[in-house]
């Protein structure tokens, strides 16, 4: 498998953590979003929207979002599994994963911040955006966590939601974001940082960081 991604992206960091806690080996192909290299004619040939991550599978197919992709690694490599067995236990943890997916990341990713920034913000401005929307989202999730969480999000293993969860994290600090009022989510993070799927998946980590 060929992941096309780039190395500080959070849909390419959660996806490096799914493929990793499935034990599966890929090779990284970088995608520079900060000099265009996602608009690309190659690139788009892959995926027509122009974003990362993409995922060649190996037998001519190509995923793209990483909530599809991950969703295809927990039906095709069910072992170990990133979801529950019961149905409802499952809608759990989709719903802790679409609370960052959906409502908290897209409102801080490259091309938003970019957009924030043209419309005039600074730097403090624009990272004081991020860490709104992030605060409000990790209010609710550390909530969920104290819920049902033994160690992880959900249970004492790792799940969807912790794929989601850690480059979230990661990108709040970027942003300066105060984390101390989330002690178990900052908990899961200690965690993460002491297990080889996530300590592989860190941006720092890959061969495109700088």
């Amino acid at each position: 498998m060929i992941l096309h991604g780039y190395w500080r992206s959070g849909t390419s960091y959660r996806t490096r953590i799914a493929l990793n806690l499935k034990g599966l080996t890929y090779r990284t192909a970088p995608v520079d979003l900060r000099t265009g290299a996602q608009k690309s004619e190659a690139y788009l040939a892959l995926n027509p929207q122009g974003l990362v991550p993409a995922l060649e599978t190996g037998d001519g197919l190509v995923l793209t979002q990483s909530p599809a992709i991950l969703e295809w690694l927990e039906e095709t490599h069910p072992t170990p599994a990133l979801l529950p067995i019961l149905p409802a236990d499952r809608a759990t943890v989709r719903a802790m994963a679409a609370l960052i997916g959906c409502d908290v990341h897209p409102l801080n990713n490259l091309r938003v911040l970019k957009a924030v920034k043209d419309l005039g913000a600074d730097q403090a401005a624009t990272d004081a955006w991020a860490g709104r929307w992030i605060s409000d989202g990790f209010k609710a999730l550390e909530a969920q966590v104290v819920r049902h969480g033994e160690g992880w999000c959900f249970g004492g293993a790792p799940t969807l939601a912790d794929c989601y969860l850690i480059p979230q994290i990661y990108s709040a600090r970027r942003f300066n974001v105060d984390l101390t009022a989330f002690p178990r989510l900052l908990e899961i993070e200690m965690r993460a940082d002491l297990h080889p799927a996530f300590i592989a998946a860190h941006p720092d980590n890959q061969p495109d960081a700088d």
